[in-house]
């Protein structure tokens, strides 16, 4: 290849990646922003419609990953709820990567260590439902006070260690008018009694539309059953409890539908579940 054409070649992959990246900011408008949580600087980031708004809102819970902010996944809820006109923001809770304090897994690997695996679960729920939760609650309090974000429209989601908090967010209630938690504890469920009263007491504390899923092959399908069951005993009339079916590629049937690049198999329910309680 010659000199002059590998210029251009150069040229047209720089134009692509930069024309490919705008595209992509564009759309999303994303911000890397810090808040603060118990005098801890953390890290979160922001994706908005193009306009001023106000916007409704999804307030998108990750996993126990070390670095959330730093794959796909935000990006990909984002594209599933901004193209549908809703406003994203996603906190990175305290000691994972770019966010202070110690990360939750390494705190309770030190219990287990020391003091056993019931004190290790004990301390698991501890920490779900003061340090965990202050920190998605300090979020929200930040997305309140943008001008954006219209507070009448708030919603919350989460995958994982992320559908626990956006259980106990839904029993909170904190402004929140529905909750659609992803694999809640499917993999800390077998076995973990505490884990589990915690969250059956928390499905019949809330009261909001609830949409909880999960994959086919997840790591248990407990959750869905179990927390099912105990939204129907307490007449919880808008709760739905669902598993898909096994349409999906097998990369997807597994827990939190394969991460990111299965998304794709709960958008529509999402943003139409959101859509129908927000009144869009």
């Amino acid at each position: 290849m010659s000199m002059h054409r590998r210029f251009r070649r150069s040229l047209a992959v720089l134009f692509l990646s930069a024309a490919t990246a705008a595209a992509q900011q564009g759309p999303f408008n994303k911000q890397r922003v810090t808040f603060t949580s118990d005098g801890l600087t953390l890290v979160g980031f922001v994706f908005k419609p193009n306009g001023v708004g106000p916007f409704p809102t999804v307030l998108w819970n990750h996993g126990s990953e070390p670095n959330p902010g730093d794959g796909p996944q935000f990006d990909s809820v984002a594209a599933v709820f901004v193209p549908a006109g809703y406003a994203v923001f996603a906190p990175v809770r305290r000691g994972h990567a770019g966010s202070q304090g110690r990360w939750i897994q390494d705190t309770i690997k030190t219990v287990m260590a020391s003091s056993g695996d019931a004190a290790a679960e004990r301390l698991m729920v501890h920490l779900h439902e003061t340090q965990q939760l202050d920190d998605q609650l300090a979020f929200l309090a930040y997305a309140k006070r943008q001008p954006f974000v219209d507070k009448s429209k708030l919603v919350v989601a989460g995958c994982s260690y992320g559908g626990i908090q956006t259980l106990l967010a839904a029993e909170r209630g904190a402004g929140f008018k529905a909750a659609m938690p992803i694999s809640p504890a499917a993999l800390s469920w077998q076995g973990h009694t505490v884990l589990q009263d915690r969250l059956k007491a928390a499905v019949r504390t809330i009261d909001m539309p609830v949409l909880l899923i999960q994959p086919p092959k997840d790591a248990s399908l407990e959750p869905v059953r179990v927390l099912g069951e105990e939204a129907k005993r307490a007449g919880k009339t808008r709760f739905t409890a669902k598993v898909y079916p096994p349409t999906m590629p097998d990369s997807e049937q597994v827990h939190c539908f394969g991460g990111a690049k299965g998304y794709h198999n709960w958008a529509k329910d999402a943003v139409a579940f959101f859509d129908g309680v927000v009144g869009r």
